[in-house]
């Protein structure tokens, strides 16, 4: 029987083999902290990999993506033109003798409305569809 010495205890952490026969002799915990580390080091590796590649201005774009998928500006627009196009007509029919320029401008700001309502729904089926060629 050997009995272990403080020598032979020392060695313990060290690797033995037959060097010959390319064959290592570790420890089990040894090998297990050792492949513990390495796959630590492999994930910082990546990580650090894939932080270059993130955008910083990210966030904003998520954000102008979500502004353009709610449409708040054309809806906005088109609130504040129902808006004012109804007390424009309010206006109009309050007159008792309304001229003919009067009658041209309630007939263009009506007009327009309608062109612009007309944009406002076409522009969600080609912004959305994508199997729309034109």
């Amino acid at each position: 029987m050997v009995e272990d010495t403080g020598d032979n205890m020392a060695n313990r952490d060290q690797f033995s083999g037959d060097m010959s026969r390319n064959e290592v002799e570790i420890d089990l915990s040894k090998f297990m902290e050792m492949v513990t580390e390495n796959n630590e080091l492999k994930q910082k590796i990546f990580e650090l990999e894939h932080d270059d590649k993130k955008n910083p201005w990210q966030k904003y774009i998520f954000l102008a993506r979500a502004v353009d998928s709610w449409r708040i500006w054309p809806r906005a627009f088109l609130s504040v033109y129902i808006f004012l196009i109804y007390f424009v007509v309010m206006w109009f029919i309050g007159l008792e003798a309304p001229t003919m320029e009067q009658s041209g401008l309630i007939s263009i700001l009506v007009g327009a409305g309608a062109a612009w309502f007309g944009l406002y729904v076409n522009s969600a089926a080609k912004e959305h569809d994508t199997n729309n060629k034109s």
